[in-house]
């Protein structure tokens, strides 16, 4: 069994920044393939970003040259450093591991951010 809990969100301004964390834990034998999700109200959950074991990294088009998705892995961590927030992007941010291909095996629960004056 894999835990994820995510970190880091919060209420800010738009143009403000973020950096949510998602902190694996339980039986990890390997680090795999990691993602940024999120659902904003009324929307389907979308894919944002995802970083695989070898490093290489992808985004949506909305978050391009925004978000960066990085990952420790002696820590088992994956980050999402959020910058020039927009309200748009106002969602529940879920990080998921899941071999590219294969669909997530396991998810956290959730943290929210709100981009609000």
């Amino acid at each position: 069994q894999v835990q994820l809990v995510e970190s880091g969100g919060g209420l800010v301004q738009p143009g403000g920044s973020l950096r949510l964390s998602c902190a694996a834990s339980g039986s990890i034998f390997s680090f795999t393939d990691m993602h940024w999700y999120r659902q904003a109200p009324g929307k389907q959950r979308e894919l944002v970003a995802t970083t695989t074991s070898g490093g290489r990294t992808n985004y949506a088009d909305s978050v391009t040259c925004r978000f960066t998705i990085s990952r420790d892995n002696a820590k088992n961590t994956v980050y999402l450093q959020m910058n020039s927030l927009k309200p748009e992007d106002t969602a529940v941010y879920y990080c998921g591991m899941g071999r590219v291909g294969y669909g997530i095996s396991y998810w956290g629960k959730g943290t929210l951010v709100t981009v609000s004056s």
